[in-house]
Order: structure tokens, then sequence, then C-alpha cells
């Protein structure tokens, strides 16, 4: 089933929405050589407590702490922890928060230090995927428009969308319907409606699109060892271009 979010719901979530964004411009600006991602962790709790919100991940599913820290290779859900960032790494950080029972979701990509072309040009393309993708989140539109053109733009540029991990409507549950893949065909899928929330996340490797779940349970990687981005934003879907929520 999908739900269409009252005003009030909405409101509830651009709230949410503001903390995740001000947590992930904390995050970049504490992003260093040596850091553990532990530590981004922690300041990343303290912020959303402290702001009045609940940390979404925490416990969702069981999952044991406030961000995922996914680095390099890594594709999502890495689990912070004591290992220290290294200049040249690429680190994803996906994060939720929940205010008055609303859900918003976002993540993004960041360099540490001085990283390679490649590194730099998977960044940007991730991201410019995810805005080429919502041009389409129109009311009226199908949810398969999303996804072809996000994929169309990141395999113009030569690198490959994750076919086994997808977006998710977001609202009083942090996972809802409709799934959100970042692939597929125009044109198909559930009709948009107003007011529909929705966390469109590409997910981009410089390889192959495979990937595989570590023995940890939750960190996914390439099959192929090549480096991988994330981007993240949660959206309301208007009768216009969708709102952002966590910009």
């Amino acid at each position: 089933m999908i739900n269409v979010k009252s005003e009030a719901e909405i409101l509830s979530m651009k709230r949410a929405g503001k903390i995740v964004s001000e947590v992930l411009k904390l995050i970049k600006e504490n992003i260093k050589e040596g850091i553990t991602t532990k530590e981004l962790d922690q300041l990343a709790e303290d912020y959303i407590i402290k702001s009045g919100g609940i940390p979404s991940f925490k416990g969702l599913y069981g999952y044991p702490a406030t961000i995922c820290a996914s680095i390099n290779d890594e594709v999502v859900h890495g689990i912070p922890g004591l290992r220290k960032l290294r200049d040249g790494d690429i680190i994803s950080i996906d994060v939720g928060a929940c205010v008055d029972g609303l859900h918003a979701d976002a993540a993004r990509t960041f360099a540490v230090g001085k990283i390679s072309p490649l590194a730099e040009q998977l960044i940007k393309v991730t991201e410019k995927s995810f805005f080429e993708g919502i041009k389409y989140a129109v009311a009226g539109r199908r949810l398969g428009d999303i996804s072809y053109n996000i994929q169309k733009y990141v395999e113009s540029r030569g690198f490959s969308v994750v076919r086994d991990l997808v977006g998710h409507g977001i609202g009083r549950k942090f996972h809802e319907s409709p799934q959100v893949p970042n692939f597929g065909k125009a044109g198909v899928g559930i009709r948009l409606i107003k007011n529909m929330t929705l966390a469109v996340e590409p997910m981009v490797n410089v390889g192959r699109y495979e990937v595989y779940q570590e023995s940890d349970g939750w960190t996914f990687k390439t099959l192929d060892g090549s480096l991988s981005a994330h981007y993240e934003n949660t959206i309301v879907i208007k009768d216009g271009q969708p709102e952002i929520i966590t910009l």
C-alpha cells in the first residue's frame, strides 16, 4: 500500500530532513585523515538527539549504529568502527532521523584528502544521476521514469548502477512501499501521486554492478573490488518538480 502523506506529516518529515542535512554537513566538516568511522557516528548521534530527533537507523532490523559508513569498495551499510580514514579514500555516509514518528533519509559520498580523478568523477556522476532521475518525479508520471533516467545517465558516463539495492518509500515506517530501483524501463511502474514521499538513492560502481554481502551481515561491497558511491535524498512528489527535504 502506498502512503500519501498529510501536510502535517510532511511538516514533521521536513523537520527530520533538516536534521539529516545538518548532520551530513557536520560530518563533511569533520572528515579528515585519521578520524575513525566510530567518531563520525558519535558526532551524528549526538547532533540528532540534541536537535530533538531520534536516529532512524539505530536498532532498525538490529543495526547497531546511527550512520552507515561505507569506504571505497563498500557500497552501503558499512558499520562504524575503529577503522581510520586515509588520504585518498572515499566514504559514503547514510543517515536517517525521526521527528514525531516520521523519518527522513539521505546519503552523500565524501572525499578524504586528495582523491583520484576517477573517484572524483564517480562522486559527481552519482550525484548528478539523482537529479537526472527526479526530473521525472512528478505527479502523474510513472515510477519507472525515475529509474530509467538514473540508469541512462550513469551508463552514459561509463559506470554501472547497483541492481540488488534500491530506494524506497518513507514516512511513519523507514522503509515503505514502493521500492525505487535505480534501473529499469520508462513508462512502467506505479503512477506517482502528489504527497507521496520517496527516498531516491543511486548507488553507482566504477566497475560492474554486482555486489555481495560481507560476513558481518550488513556491509555490501562491489564484487569486482571497484569503487562505489552513494547519493540520496528524501523527496515529496508534487504537481511540478518534487520538493527535496534533505538538502
